[in-house]
């Protein structure tokens, strides 16, 4: 018998606003809200929306003495995690011994201790992970019961330093504790949307409070998984399970940015043979993006071609709001994979005209200073 459904301490409130509730890994989680994830999608690109994302792995890790817990999580990662200055954030994987991505998670020093966010149908496999590599060295703490909420759009940055004012200040991938309406949060600048944005750590009984107090601000609407997905593939950003898992490596998955020079040439992390070969001759596929002609819809699994022969598959697709068309991303062999190249998407049997285009397919507006 599957297990029930867990809920975010966000699920009373979801009920109340009208979500449409659906199972997602693990977890009953709002898709949409009664205006529909079109109007969703573009509020948040214009103003600011507030997402659940608490269903999310939270874990600290904090070296035990004479230990260094950066140093230890490298020998799980590619990232320069030893590199990271106190408040600086990194997007990593946890790789395999065939180079493969057992999953992709975020990883910020505080000082004293790494906090992790790992995905969440992920997240008790991570855990086990790294608590089977890293006991020895680190003290472990999973903090699943912690809420998550990501505040995104233009106007985040406003909204979100009424209440913490020192937040206008930061930029993209770094993090710092405040307090929130009497409570304790770790914020990062970050997010899954490719735009300005933020993620704020709560206490789990402030969760729904702070989320009221933000949804109380007129520039703030509710945001649902939906607009969450249509956010991302615009964004041209992996989804795990999809657009990488154990059969992609980083360097296939177009993901060689996230792994530093030293860590490059020194390795040291599962499956560094493998992707160390990849950074030098080159990976036998590569993600790319795909701009289908006309309305039609090509979603994972749809096979690309080019004159009747299969060369890759789709991975993620969908509509783009933002730019009004359908949109793709999948993997191509190598050879096959340069810009311009004109491909077949086959759609319910049928080719569909296509390109393959650079990514992202909405420009990035990450905060820097």
């Amino acid at each position: 018998m599957a297990d029930p459904l867990k809920r975010t301490p966000l699920y009373d409130l979801h009920r109340e606003l009208g979500a449409r509730i659906v199972p997602f890994a693990g977890f009953e989680m709002p898709v949409q809200y009664p205006t529909g994830i079109l109007a969703e999608h573009a509020h948040t690109r214009t103003a600011a929306g507030l997402f659940d994302v608490s269903h999310m792995g939270q874990v600290r890790l904090t070296a035990k003495p004479g230990q260094n817990a950066a140093k230890a999580m490298e020998t799980l990662v590619p990232g320069d995690i030893a590199g990271l200055a106190p408040g600086q954030q990194r997007y990593t994987q946890l790789t395999s011994d065939s180079g493969g991505i057992l999953d992709d998670l975020m990883i910020t020093s505080t000082g004293d201790h790494l906090l992790m966010v790992f995905n969440a149908a992920c997240k008790d496999s991570d855990l086990a992970h790294v608590e089977k590599h890293l006991a020895a060295a680190c003290e472990i703490e999973p903090m699943f019961s912690r809420g998550l909420l990501a505040l995104q759009g233009p106007q985040s940055s406003q909204v979100l330093a009424r209440f913490a004012p020192q937040v206008a200040a930061m930029k993209f991938m770094t993090g710092a504790f405040f307090m929130i309406e009497g409570a304790r949060c770790y914020v990062t600048r970050s997010g899954y949307t490719g735009g300005d944005g933020f993620e704020i750590s709560t206490p789990n009984d402030a969760t729904e409070s702070i989320a009221r107090k933000l949804l109380a601000e007129p520039e703030v609407r509710p945001i649902g998984l939906g607009a969450r997905d249509s956010l991302r593939l615009e964004a041209g950003l992996c989804l795990y399970g999809h657009d990488i898992d154990t059969t992609t490596t980083p360097i296939e998955a177009g993901l060689l940015w996230s792994i530093g020079k030293e860590r490059r040439a020194q390795g040291g992390f599962p499956g560094a043979a493998v992707i160390r070969k990849q950074i030098a001759e080159g990976a036998p596929r590569k993600r790319v993006g795909l701009l289908p002609e006309g309305k039609a819809i090509a979603r994972e699994g749809a096979e690309i071609a080019i004159a009747g022969a299969t060369v890759g598959k789709v991975t993620s697709g969908g509509f783009s709001p933002t730019l009004g068309r359908a949109v793709a991303m999948g993997y191509v062999e190598r050879a096959r994979s340069a810009n311009g190249t004109r491909v077949e998407l086959l759609v319910r049997g049928k080719p569909v005209p296509a390109e393959i285009v650079p990514m992202p397919f909405v420009k990035n507006t990450y905060y820097r200073g």
